[in-house]
C-alpha cells in the first residue's frame, strides 16, 4: 500500500513540474512578445523624429543648396550655416538590434540621404492600423522595409517664367452644343401616313384676264370759219 502511495506522489510531482514548466514557458513567450511589440512601437517613434529632422532639413536648405544630407551627422550639425543649427537630437540606437547603425536610403550610390531604416530583418509583429504618419507600412515582410523618409523634399518650386518674346499659348474652346434635328420619321411610317392621309387636290389657277387697250378717241370735226349766205 505504501509503495502505491509513493508511486502515485512521484506521478504527480512529475506532472505538477510539467505544468509548471508549461506556464513558465507561456509566460516568457508572452512576456517576449510585449516587450517586442514595445521596441517595435518605438522604432516607429525613432523614425518619424528621423523623418522630422529631413523634413526640418530641407525647409531650412539656402537657395542653391542640397536640400538632402549627405550624412547623418549633418543633422545634428547644418555645415551650411555658420552658426550651429541642430536639426536631430541624437543619432538613436535601434531598438531591435541595439545599435546605433542604419541603413540609408539615398537618391543614388553616394548621393543624398531620402530616408533610413532599420537593419533587423525580422518579420514585424505590427502589420496593420499605422499612424497617419507611416505611409505603405502595411504588410511589410521585414522591419527593414519600414523606410523613414521626409514627406516632400524642401519647398515646391516655382513655375518657371515664359520667356520673352514667346508667343503665349492660345487655349481653343470647344464649340457651343448645336440642338439636336428632330428625328425623321421611319420610311414605313412615312408610308403608312401617305395611304391614310390622300393628298390634297391642287388649288385651280384662275386664267388671268388679257389687257384690253384703251377705246380710240374720235378726232373733234374741223369749225367752219365761213358764215353762211
Amino acid at each position: 500500500m505504501r509503495r502505491r502511495q509513493a508511486g502515485f506522489t512521484y506521478v504527480g510531482m512529475i506532472v505538477f513540474v510539467t505544468i509548471i514548466g508549461l506556464v513558465g514557458a507561456a509566460t516568457l513567450k508572452v512576456g517576449a512578445l510585449l516587450a517586442r511589440a514595445e521596441a517595435e512601437n518605438e522604432l516607429l517613434e525613432i523614425g518619424a523624429e528621423f523623418s522630422a529632422a529631413l523634413r526640418s532639413y530641407a525647409d531650412a536648405s539656402p537657395q542653391g543648396q542640397p536640400a538632402q544630407p549627405t550624412s547623418l551627422e549633418a543633422l545634428l550639425r547644418d555645415p551650411r550655416f555658420p552658426n550651429p543649427r541642430r536639426h536631430l537630437r541624437r543619432i538613436f540606437v535601434d531598438p531591435i538590434t541595439g545599435l546605433a547603425e542604419w541603413g540609408l536610403v539615398r537618391a543614388s550610390e553616394g548621393g543624398p540621404i531620402l530616408g533610413v531604416y532599420s537593419l533587423s530583418q525580422a518579420r514585424p509583429l505590427k502589420i496593420a492600423r499605422f499612424d497617419a504618419r507611416f505611409v505603405n507600412f502595411d504588410n511589410k515582410q521585414h522591419l527593414s522595409d519600414w523606410k523613414f523618409t521626409a514627406n516632400g523634399q524642401g519647398p515646391a518650386s516655382k513655375p518657371a517664367a515664359p520667356e520673352q518674346g514667346a508667343t503665349p499659348a492660345v487655349t481653343m474652346f470647344p464649340p457651343p452644343p448645336q440642338p439636336a434635328a428632330p428625328p425623321a420619321a421611319p420610311v414605313e411610317e412615312q408610308q403608312v401616313l401617305r395611304e391614310l392621309v390622300p393628298p390634297l387636290p391642287p388649288e385651280p389657277v384662275e386664267p388671268e384676264e388679257e389687257e384690253q387697250p384703251p377705246p380710240e378717241q374720235a378726232e373733234p370735226a374741223p369749225v367752219s370759219t365761213q358764215s353762211g349766205v
